[in-house]
C-alpha cells in the first residue's frame, strides 16, 4: 500500500517536471537565436521591403516622371501625383508592416498577428530614426506574451489583443525612444567614422555587411535598424554586390544562366550549403568586397542617401542601385558620368572580374574543385 502511495505521489511530480517548458512548446514559443535573430530579423526586412522600400521607389518614380514629362499634359502630371501619394501611403505603413511580418515569422495566432499592427505603429513612432530596431525588439516581446495568453480564457477576443497591444504600447512609450537613440547613435558613429577614415571603414563595412548578406541573417534589416547611410551606405552596397555578383559569375560554369540570375539578382545565400562544405569558396567574394568597399568610399564617393534598407540589398532586384539613384534625387545631386561609371564598376564589373580571377586561381591550387559551387536542383 505504501509502495502504491509512493507511486501515486511521485507520478504527478514526474508529470510536473518540465511543465513550463511543455507550456512554452504548446504555445509555440521557441526562445532561440535562430527564431529571433534570423527568422524575425529576416521577416522585418520583408516588412520594410513591402512598405518603406517599395513606397520610396513608387514615390521617386512619380517625382522623376513629373520633372521629365511636359507640364501641359495634365493627365500625366496627375498620374505622377498619384504615384507620389501612393508611395507616401506605403512609406507610412513601415511600422505596422514590419511588426506583422515579425509576428508572422513567430507563427503568431490570428488575434496576436492582427494586434501586432498597433505595436508596430507605436514602436516605430516612438523609436524615431532607430524605429526599425525598436519595432523588432518590442514586437518580439509583445507577440510572445500575446501567444502566452492566447485561447487561455473564455474572453480571448478581449484578453489577447489587450495583452499584445498594451504590452507593446507601454514598452514603446518607455523603451522605444532609448532603443531608437542607441541605434541612431551607432549608425551616426559609423557614418561619421566612414567620413573620417573612408579606407578602413569602407573595407570593414563592405566585408561585414557582405558576409551578413550571404549568411542566413538580414543585412538589409541591419542597415535599416542602425541607419547606415552616406558613404557607409555606399560601402554596404559594394559589399553586398560583391557577394551576389561574385558568386553568380564565379559559379557560371556549374550553374549557367539560371544560377547567374538567381544569385546575381536574387541572393548569394543560395551558396550557404556549399560554403559549409568548403569554406574556401567564400574567399573570392570576400576579397572582392574588401577591394570594392574602399574604392567606393575613397575613389568614387558612392553614397546611399536613399532608404537605409537599400544599403544591405546589393543587386537583389537592383534595389541597392535604385537606392543610390534615389539618393541622388533626394539630395538634389545631378549625377555626372563619373557617378554612373562608379556605380556600374562597384556594383557589377569589379565584383565579377575579381571573383572570377580569384576563383580560377583557387581552382588551379585545388582549393575549389568541380561542382563545389553547384547549386542544388529544385
Amino acid at each position: 500500500m505504501k509502495k502504491n502511495d509512493t507511486e501515486a505521489v511521485s507520478t504527478p511530480k514526474q508529470e510536473n517536471k518540465g511543465g513550463f517548458r511543455h507550456f512554452l512548446t504548446k504555445k509555440n514559443i521557441v526562445i532561440s537565436g535562430k527564431r529571433y535573430g534570423i527568422d524575425a530579423l529576416g521577416a522585418m526586412a520583408h516588412g520594410l521591403f513591402a512598405s518603406l522600400l517599395i513606397g520610396t521607389i513608387i514615390a521617386t518614380l512619380g517625382e522623376q516622371c513629373a520633372k521629365a514629362l511636359p507640364a501641359d499634359i495634365t493627365w500625366l502630371q496627375r498620374l505622377c501625383e498619384y504615384f507620389v501619394k501612393i508611395g507616401g501611403f506605403a512609406k507610412n505603413a513601415a511600422g505596422p508592416a514590419m511588426a506583422v511580418a515579425i509576428a508572422y515569422a513567430l507563427q503568431a495566432p490570428p488575434l496576436v498577428l492582427f494586434s501586432s499592427l498597433a505595436v508596430g505603429v507605436a514602436a516605430n513612432a516612438e523609436g524615431g530614426a532607430g524605429g526599425p530596431l525598436a519595432v523588432l525588439l518590442i514586437t518580439i516581446i509583445a507577440v510572445e506574451l500575446g501567444k502566452l495568453v492566447s485561447k487561455e480564457t473564455k474572453v480571448d477576443i478581449l484578453v489577447t489583443p489587450f495583452v499584445t497591444i498594451f504590452t507593446g504600447g507601454i514598452l514603446a512609450i518607455l523603451c522605444a525612444p532609448t532603443i531608437g537613440k542607441w541605434a541612431s547613435e551607432i549608425g551616426t558613429f559609423i557614418n561619421w567614422a566612414t567620413e573620417q577614415v573612408p579606407f578602413v571603414m569602407g573595407l570593414l563595412i563592405a566585408v561585414v555587411i557582405g558576409i551578413a548578406l550571404t549568411l542566413p541573417i538580414s543585412s538589409a534589416a541591419i542597415c535599416a535598424a542602425i541607419g547606415i547611410s552616406g558613404l557607409a551606405g555606399g560601402a554596404a552596397v559594394a559589399g553586398c554586390s560583391a557577394q551576389m555578383i561574385g558568386f553568380a559569375f564565379m559559379s557560371f560554369r556549374e550553374n549557367r544562366v539560371g544560377g547567374l540570375l538567381s544569385q546575381g539578382l536574387g541572393t548569394s545565400m543560395l551558396q550557404m550549403g556549399n560554403i559549409i562544405r568548403n569554406p574556401r569558396i567564400w574567399l573570392p567574394p570576400i576579397i572582392a568586397s574588401a577591394i570594392t568597399g574602399p574604392l567606393s568610399t575613397c575613389v568614387f564617393k558612392l553614397r546611399m542617401d536613399g532608404a537605409g534598407v537599400c544599403g544591405g540589398m546589393g543587386t537583389c532586384g537592383l534595389v541597392g542601385q535604385i537606392g543610390v539613384i534615389t539618393g541622388w534625387s533626394n539630395t538634389g545631386h545631378t549625377p555626372l558620368a563619373m557617378d554612373w561609371i562608379g556605380l556600374v564598376l562597384i556594383s557589377f564589373v569589379l565584383p565579377a572580374v575579381i571573383s572570377v580571377a580569384l576563383c580560377e586561381l583557387l581552382r588551379k591550387l585545388g582549393w575549389i574543385k568541380e561542382n563545389d559551387l553547384k547549386l542544388p536542383e529544385d
